[in-house]
């Protein structure tokens, strides 16, 4: 079994708590640590979608990471419903047998561990670079390196990472800002 691609979501019922999760071939997990139900975006046709699956799976981490997803379970089977999208309503999953969910979980396990070995070296770095920068410097830094920068850049391949300002006409090169009231005449070489 692939580990599983992420992002993990916690689905909660009447019955209890469920994660769901993404596998890297499309193929959609649920699980209550005893059980696991698999369904495959891929199928949309032969569970009756109405969406391409692509699109599918869009709404699907939409209304997961939104909390609107709900999952109702049967004999042997489970249905991921997507309340507010009525083109997509469901998502059929199937129940593994016993062997296949064993080592899918085995699988989400050691694939969670690495997530969070990932996530503690994270941390360490951070902390490192914390101790031997000033407390401004360590805000700044600490911000940098989890939070998406939202400024445009241009690229490093590209030249400059000034961005260039354009000539408005008329306007003047030794004082920018400043408008000339007269068009440019230029000098005349010819008037001796």
């Amino acid at each position: 079994m692939a580990e599983p691609a992420g992002p993990f979501h916690v689905l909660r019922t009447g019955t209890g708590r469920f994660l769901c999760y993404c596998g890297p071939d499309g193929a959609v997990y649920v699980t209550d640590a005893m059980e696991v139900w698999a369904g495959e975006l891929g199928g949309c046709p032969a569970f009756g979608f109405r969406c391409p699956p692509e699109q599918h799976g869009a709404m699907l981490r939409a209304a997961l990471d939104h909390g609107a997803a709900a999952l109702s379970l049967g004999p042997g089977s489970a249905t991921l419903r997507l309340p507010e999208e009525p083109q997509c309503p469901a998502l059929a999953l199937a129940q593994l047998p016993a062997a296949e969910a064993r080592s899918q979980l085995q699988a989400l396990l050691f694939g969670m561990a690495g997530c969070i070995e990932s996530l503690e070296r994270r941390l360490e770095a951070v902390e490192t670079l914390a101790s031997s920068c000033s407390p401004e410097k360590n805000a700044a830094w600490s911000q940098q390196l989890f939070l998406p920068d939202p400024s445009p850049r241009k690229s490093k391949a590209s030249g400059s990472a000034l961005p260039g300002k354009r000539k408005v006409p008329g306007e003047s090169l030794i004082n920018p800002g400043f408008k000339s009231k007269k068009a440019p005449s230029g000098v005349n070489f010819e008037d001796s």
